[in-house]
């Protein structure tokens, strides 16, 4: 566990702690990142919040373009599947 000794202030009408640049890389939190600050035991917790992705935004991850880009170099692989009639009480 890594501890250090900083001060809490003001900051606008607000109060605010600064966090070191390596306790920040350490978790992968950048600006504008969004945390979840929970209170427990009298123990202050931040987490990065996880953040559900889109398609569009999982897609651009997975090849690593623009979703246009992908879907154009990809275009046989985002084509629809016919599975059959439906069989059994599915609804369409």
């Amino acid at each position: 566990m890594t501890t250090i000794t900083t001060t809490i202030s003001k900051w606008g009408t607000s109060q605010a702690i600064r966090l070191p640049k390596p306790f920040l890389e350490s978790l992968d939190l950048k600006d504008n990142d969004v945390v979840d600050v929970v209170l427990n035991d009298n123990k202050i917790i931040i987490q990065k919040k996880y953040q559900h992705k889109n398609l569009k935004q999982r897609v651009e991850e997975f090849y690593g373009t623009d979703f246009e880009t992908a879907v154009k170099e990809n275009s046989y692989k985002f084509e629809e599947v016919d599975w059959g009639q439906p069989v059994g009480e599915e609804t369409w």
